[in-house]
């Protein structure tokens, strides 16, 4: 089974925490979180909620693969990180543990900046780590950003 059958395998509600990398205070934030898997036709939809600052927030991922090749290809979206603009992300082959995407985003008047999510399913946990990336002409290293980790409700 590849990580992308064993997402889909997590179908359902899942609770747990989110921690943020706040930006602005140079903090980690921790708020409460919920999740929910759902199959969809050749991939599987990730539903999340959190908060910032006691505001809600919503986030999803959806996530089928490209082609012949079966790379993965996914669209993220999250109220805080994208506003209305769903993001393009790609990656490697569904490995037997991580589901793998990166993406970018604008950062004028500066290059693109880069953006990376993994999600694990496994082991009766559901773990979604992300990170910021930097451009290459900075460096390209990569900042923790959000990590969450649910169990199932």
């Amino acid at each position: 089974m590849n990580s992308l059958d064993a997402l889909s395998a997590c179908a359902g509600s899942w609770r747990g925490t989110s921690t943020l990398q706040d930006p602005h205070a140079s903090v980690a934030a921790e708020s409460p979180s919920t999740a929910a898997v759902s199959p969809v036709p050749g991939g599987a939809r990730l539903d999340y909620t959190w908060s910032y600052q006691g505001k809600p927030q919503q986030g999803s991922i959806l996530f089928g693969t490209d082609g012949a090749a079966g790379t993965l290809a996914a669209r993220w979206t999250d109220s805080w990180h994208t506003g209305h603009q769903p993001m393009a992300c790609s990656g490697p082959k569904p490995d037997r543990t991580t589901l793998s995407v990166r993406g970018t985003y604008a950062a004028p008047p500066g290059p693109d900046w880069g953006w990376r999510i993994d999600v694990t399913p496994g082991g009766g946990k559901l773990r979604i780590v992300m990170y910021n990336v930097w451009p290459q002409e900075q460096g390209g290293k990569e900042e923790l950003a959000v990590e969450a980790v649910y169990e199932r409700v």
